[in-house]
Parts: structure tokens; sequence; C-alpha cells
């Protein structure tokens, strides 16, 4: 069916709300994804759809074999990187769960996970055919993970099902609050059971020190767009050589009229994964997640620094561990939620508010509480929001410490 020319002409000259050059950007989820500026120049080169693979390897036909551009290079630079020995790019890090669950686990297995455990960790466990078991998180304002739990749950489901779970699953960042959880206790915990621990670093690889051999981790899943100055989609696969043959199987279906067979392929990756723009963004801006993780400790000073900003207004807090270990911030902000009350835009004032002073990634409508991210901010923007803050808060008559 033909669509008509007029319809057409909304998707010519595509705009984003805003720019990065221009404005101060605090998305929870954007900040460790703003390409680098070699990126912005690699995606013109490889934006087309099957761009990386002009040189692929007859024999294998693998996307990891491909060695120009140096994909195959790239692949085992990552898995130092993160301190495992195999490393595949994959769609998102929930895929990388789900790949992880799936070869692991079978039907009706369970997986412990950690109470604050993102939504995709317990989809792509009931994709895979497995149950899941919580481990307990504390109250406000902490809400940490009793990390210790981890035996009790893996106990429980032996005394239930006769047998061990499949895998447990640590989420490093918690994308609520932010904290970092201690994975060297479920690792040694994972290990004392003899159970696979796949630890979800969507929010902490690639952009701050990650060792999965230091941490314990059998697998490791990543986030390129969320934490790697990548394009979405993007997701990080990497496993300890142990785990190979279990969850990089190869391929043994066979045609039975042609007796095709495609032995080379790994089977859960089904056949080869992220090509073009996406993968050749987390290749080009590999160097400088590199170098960056290096200066996570001023990252994290300047989250501190904004932090102790805000709360010199009355009556606002940050919830999680503190001091903050990590530039994710949850924060409760109940004074502004009282002057949305009386405000003829209710809840959208401090929207309207910050995005005058060029400051956005709050999520519109939100006064009560919300979160932010400041990672990859310069001092000098960091200061500029706290002072935008601090002026908010006295136009509308806030007491400020």
């Amino acid at each position: 069916m033909r669509i008509p020319e007029e319809r057409l002409e909304r998707y010519r000259g595509l705009k984003r709300e805003f720019s990065e050059e221009d404005h101060i950007n605090l998305q929870p989820i954007q900040r460790g994804g703003v390409l680098s500026e070699e990126a912005m120049r690699a995606i013109l080169e490889f934006g087309d759809g099957y761009s990386v693979c002009d040189w692929c390897p007859p024999k294998s036909a693998r996307l990891d074999a491909i060695e120009t551009p140096p994909v195959s290079q790239f692949y085992t630079d990552l898995a130092e990187f993160l301190g495992m020995d195999i490393a595949r790019v994959v769609t998102r890090c929930r895929e990388a769960k789900f790949i992880a669950f799936r070869m692991l686990g079978t039907p009706g297995d369970y997986v412990v996970v950690d109470g604050l455990a993102h939504y995709s960790s317990y989809i792509a466990a009931e994709l895979a055919g497995l149950r899941v078991k919580e481990v307990p998180v504390g109250g406000s304002p902490e809400f940490r993970v009793d990390l210790d739990a981890y035996a009790s749950k893996i106990d429980e489901v032996k005394r239930e099902t006769g047998r061990l779970p499949a895998a447990v699953l640590l989420t490093h960042v918690d994308y609520q609050y932010g904290n970092v959880n201690d994975a060297r206790t479920v690792g040694k915990i994972a290990d004392e059971y003899g159970v696979p621990f796949v630890l979800n670093c969507a929010y902490s690889a690639g952009v701050m020190p990650v060792d999965g051999k230091e941490l314990g981790a059998d697998v490791i899943t990543g986030s390129g767009h969320k934490s790697w100055a990548a394009s979405a989609p993007t997701g990080i696969l990497a496993l300890n050589k142990s785990l190979e043959e279990k969850v990089l199987r190869r391929a043994s279906v066979q045609g039975d009229l042609t007796k095709r067979a495609f032995a080379a392929k790994e089977l859960a990756l089904l056949g080869c994964t992220v090509m073009g723009a996406p993968l050749i963004t987390l290749m080009a801006s590999f160097p400088e997640v590199v170098r960056r993780v290096e200066r996570w400790s001023e990252e994290v000073e300047k989250t501190r620094h904004l932090v102790r900003e805000l709360e010199r207004i009355e009556g606002i807090r940050q919830l999680g561990v503190k001091p903050k270990s990590h530039t994710l911030t949850h924060v409760e902000t109940e004074p502004f939620f009282e002057v949305s009350q009386r405000h003829k835009r209710k809840g959208y004032f401090l929207y309207d508010e910050l995005r005058s002073r060029k400051i956005v990634g709050i999520q519109p409508g939100l006064t009560k509480h919300f979160k932010f991210n400041t990672y990859g901010l310069t001092w000098e923007q960091i200061r500029y929001v706290a002072d935008s803050f601090i002026e908010i808060a006295e136009k509308y008559g806030l007491n400020v410490h």
C-alpha cells in the first residue's frame, strides 16, 4: 500500500528535543551513552546496515572473526578489559541475561536475583523458562540488598526442588538508587555452592572499573548504549572459559532434505548479532571508555557535591546508601511537590524551570522524587545545576540552609 507523501514528510529532518551541545542532560539512563567524538565520525562511515561485513571470512561467516574493521581483536580486548575470558556483543543487556539463563538452565529451574533487579532480569528469566527467587532488600532510606541472604535463597531452592538454581544474578548497581553492591560477597557464595554467578553491569561496566575475575563473576552482562558511549541497541556478554561450551554452544541442526548444517554458528547468538552503527560506535568509543573509568573517583565526587548542595534545600534528601558511590542518584523532593500543589503547571513547573535554564533529563511531571545522573558533566556544569536548584527553591520561598 502506498503511503501519501504528506504523511511521509513527518520523517524528514528528524530532530531531537534538545542537543547535548547546548543543554545539560541529567537523564539517568543517558549519561554513560553519550557518544565520543570518534564514535560520531565512525557512525557516518559505517551507518549502513551490513557495513562491517565487507570482509566477512567465508569459511565461518561469523562476526567475531571479522578482522577489517578489527571486530575479532575488539572482542579479545573487550574480554580482557572486563577481566573475563570471552566476550560477545549482543543487542541489549537483557538479551545477554536471557542468553545466560537460557543456556545455563532448563525450564522449571530457578534463578536467584536481588530484589532491586531490573524488570528485564525477570522477563529474561521467564522467557528462558526459569522461575525466580528474590533476595530481600532493606528499607528506607538506604535500600541495601541483603547480600548474605543469597546463601539462604540457594538453600531454599535446593530444599524445594532437590537441585541447585541454574544461576544467581546480582545487579552490580541498581537502577533505582544507584547503590553499588559488593559483588565479591555474592561471588564467594556462588562459588561455594557451585552455582554460576551472573553479574549485571548495565550501570557499572563502561563507566567504572569492573574486573570480573576479581569480583568472582562467571558471566558479566553490560549495556553499550547505557554505559559505553555507544548507539543503541548494544549489549555485552562476557564469560569465563569454563562456560564457553554451555553458553556459546554451536548449532547442531541439519536439514532433512538438503542436509545443510551450520556447525560454525553459535546457537544462542542466532549466528551473528550486532553489526553496523551500534557495534562500530562501541568499538570507536572503546579507547575513551578504557581511559575514562580511571577518572571514576572524580565522577563520584561531583555527584556527592551536587547532593550536598541539593540537601541544603530543607526537606530534600538523597535516598540510597550515603555517601554516594555512583553517579546515578535518587532524591526525595517533598518541598518541590508542595510547590506543585499550588502552581498552575502542577508537577510540570520544575521541568519548566529547569528547561528554561537549559537543564533537561528530569522526568516531566515529577516533583515528589526523581532520579538523575551526573556522569561526564564538568565541574562547571555541576555547579551550574546546583545553583539552578537553589535559585528555583528560593524563587518559590523554600528554606535553603
